[in-house]
């Protein structure tokens, strides 16, 4: 089968979800035998198509700023869809699987599928609905309508989370025809990463922008600090909110010196990006990894975290699906407030037991998401669509 996955962001050049979904998608597939084509900005040196562990990366466009103030850049998302039509357009696929947001590349795809006769699968990793408003303000308005367009242009959909299905149902999609499969994680691969002998008690990963609500989780910090004054936090990632934690930490005594990389004396070390296998590493070194984030569209660091045997507090938000993951075997999902947030860190911190239990039940938890089993339910779909 041949099969062509079209995003703009590409993994391992652009780390996220999203990528990383397509990545460990695409390389399985293409150890299967099918011939697996990426379609995205060309984040790399060299030709402007490469072969990349089994599959093959078409660069669409020079790499441009993916993010301008903080939020996803509109320009790059259109020179990106304007120019896909063109190149994709060259080559016959048997489906071509694409990623929703950030949605203008759906009409170009839509476009090649009329024209090549090629069945589509729209891939959704979460729905913004009115978040739209939030995000852009009155502009907003024009997001939420291209949304909505996208959804009548989806006649065969992939939901990575119950509540992506139920938000894409609200707005009027027919459920019959979507399908969920979620992302998942790589049980052996983490299995095989040690540990560090540097212990995190808590462990934040993920983009540092607004909607991940980090600042909440410092303020908890300083609240179990009350009670363990030497608990070490670490926060892996960056982006536009990092200044602007740093100083929130620094104002409440939590970094030494304002030193955001320190250690000794520090209750939070601000560590950047890691790499996929240091992530995996401080993570199983680390006692419970803390999400407060209002808006996530599955929550792959959750999963990941399971299968490193580590409890999660993640917050009951409207928009965040990684709630949905979460039960009173693995962890805990409390208010958006930092109270509660060092609340129920202090239960997992303070209590041997109780953690140790946690982390027995997030380990159960992982066994339904390995990447072999999605693989294979995503690849009947698309042999249903042949």
């Amino acid at each position: 089968m041949k099969i062509a996955f079209v995003y703009d962001a590409v993994y391992p050049w652009i780390k996220g979800g999203a990528e990383k979904r397509i990545y460990e998608i695409g390389k399985r597939l293409a150890m299967r035998g099918d011939e697996i084509h990426l379609f995205g900005v060309k984040w790399w040196d060299g030709e402007d198509v490469i072969e990349h562990d089994g599959m093959i990366l078409h660069g669409v466009c020079a790499a441009q700023e993916l993010y301008v103030n903080g939020r996803r850049s509109i320009p790059e998302a259109l020179v990106f869809s304007l120019k896909l039509v063109w190149h994709m357009f060259r080559e016959k696929f048997d489906v071509i699987d694409v990623s929703v947001f950030p949605y203008f590349s759906c009409f170009g795809v839509k476009c090649v599928s009329l024209l090549r006769w090629t069945p589509v699968v729209f891939t959704w990793h979460e729905v913004w609905g009115n978040y739209w408003y939030e995000y852009l303000g009155r502009i907003g308005f024009f997001g939420k309508m291209v949304e909505r367009l996208v959804i009548k242009l989806s006649s065969n959909v992939v939901a990575v989370s119950s509540m992506t299905k139920r938000d894409l149902e609200g707005l009027g999609m027919d459920i019959q025809k979507v399908h969920i499969i979620s992302n998942g994680v790589n049980p052996d691969e983490i299995a095989g990463i040690e540990p560090l002998e540097d212990v995190c008690d808590i462990l934040f990963a993920g983009r540092l922008i607004k909607e991940k609500n980090v600042d909440v989780l410092l303020e908890a910090v300083g609240l179990v600090r009350e009670y363990i004054p030497d608990v070490m936090c670490c926060v892996i990632g960056d982006g536009p909110e990092k200044e602007r934690l740093v100083e929130f930490a620094h104002a409440r005594g939590l970094l030494e010196n304002g030193n955001a990389n320190a250690n000794a004396n520090a209750n939070v070390r601000f560590l950047g990006f890691l790499e996929y296998g240091e992530v995996i590493a401080r993570m199983k070194s680390s006692k419970v990894l803390v999400l407060p984030s209002s808006r996530e569209g599955f929550g792959m660091v959750v999963v990941e975290a399971f299968a490193c045997g580590v409890p999660v507090v993640t917050v009951d938000a409207a928009r965040n699906a990684a709630a949905e993951l979460v039960d009173g075997t693995c962890g805990s999902v409390v208010e958006l407030d930092a109270a509660a947030v060092a609340g129920a860190v202090l239960a997992l911190l303070g209590d041997a037991g109780y953690h140790e239990k946690m982390a027995s039940g997030a380990k159960e938890r992982a066994q339904g998401y390995g990447w072999d089993g999605i693989v294979a339910e995503l690849r009947r779909v698309y042999e249903g669509l042949m």
